[in-house]
């Protein structure tokens, strides 16, 4: 390979490594990286390279302090060899709209130079104008009631982020539900889930393993410490959402739920069943249905968004369940 040659292929691994502000790598960083992809180059030479590219591209460095940091500017255009297809700009675009109630500003943000890209390779042409007006012809709309999601710090879920993916313990302030008090925690980062419309770390606490689920919204502070975590052995999030945490799955085992349903609510679950074995008996102007399901408080809350137009019949504790809750409500609105 040629110096010329081998002088843009070094560059562009340059610019490829460059996160996105907030985010940002040092010169150091930069060099060892080439240094891994077989470039035999010196820090200094990394240094000359990032000015010469700054002045062409986007890029900025943070001299706060030492070491600088390299990172793209916020609102960069991004681009790839080879561009974008149409087709995966029209898939960006519509995801676009479905993440908008799903998370917040702040996580938006980071992602939006790769809308923007998306945004001009539909506006490129003609030729992809039925393609573009595809957006206009689709919508999605969301089962649960819509929630404003909380604000969350950009540069606390990158250091959550960063500790997650490097294994390192966090130094954090929590502040209680009412968001009045704080107190400060070392704790061992397991990995993050969005329920709805709130994202909640995973973690254990100082030396101990039960585990505990933040609110991420409630960490006031984080900051990356050196030491590795400590995982507890065997430790899955899948499983560990499997066994009930967050309160989405079976808390025992299966139960086989027996309901009897106004035929218009009840409708929909000929085309989409609670389970494989649901079984659907018309009983003139009410269904019943059989169905083997997860005992879960998710499953409560669905039946009991039906009110009136949903009689549980079995199993026997679910029903006395209801029958507290539906009495507990009658006496609420009772109350004058």
């Amino acid at each position: 390979m040629n110096n010329k040659s081998d002088t843009i292929l070094r560059q562009w691994m340059i610019l490829r490594n460059i996160p996105v502000f907030p985010r940002k790598i040092t010169a150091t960083e930069l060099t060892n990286r080439l240094k891994k992809e077989g470039f035999e180059i010196s820090k200094r030479t990394t240094e000359r390279n990032l000015q010469t590219l700054s002045q062409i591209f986007p890029l900025q460095s943070d001299e706060r302090s030492r070491p600088y940091g390299w990172s793209w500017s916020r609102d960069a255009d991004m681009f790839t060899i080879p561009a974008m297809s149409p087709v995966q700009a029209l898939t960006l675009s519509l995801a676009r709209d479905h993440l908008t109630s799903l998370l917040p500003a702040s996580l938006m943000e980071t992602l939006a130079p790769y809308f923007k890209c998306a945004d001009n390779v539909l506006l490129s042409g003609e030729s992809i104008k039925n393609m573009a007006d595809w957006r206009d012809k689709v919508a999605i709309v969301p089962s649960n009631q819509a929630l404003i999601p909380p604000q969350y710090d950009e540069e606390i879920i990158e250091t959550i982020h960063a500790a997650l993916l490097e294994e390192k313990q966090l130094e954090i302030e929590y502040a209680n539900r009412a968001m009045d008090e704080s107190k400060t925690h070392t704790i061992h980062p397991l990995g993050l889930v969005q329920r709805g419309a709130v994202i909640y770390l995973v973690a254990t606490m100082y030396s101990y393993e039960d585990i505990r689920i933040l609110a991420l919204h409630r960490i006031r502070s984080a900051t990356a410490l050196k030491t590795p975590s400590k995982i507890p052995k065997d430790f899955c999030l899948g499983q560990y959402i499997a066994k009930g945490a967050f309160g989405f799955v079976a808390r025992k085992e299966a139960i086989r739920l027996v309901a009897r349903f106004a035929v218009s609510a009840a409708e929909h679950l000929r085309e989409t069943p609670l389970s494989k074995d649901q079984e659907f008996i018309e009983e003139g102007e009410t269904v019943c249905i059989t169905a083997t399901v997860s005992d879960a408080q998710q499953l409560r809350w669905w039946l009991m968004a039906f009110g009136n137009q949903v009689e549980v019949l079995e199993p026997a504790f679910l029903r006395e369940e209801f029958r507290q809750t539906a009495q507990s409500v009658h006496a609420l609105y009772l109350t004058q």
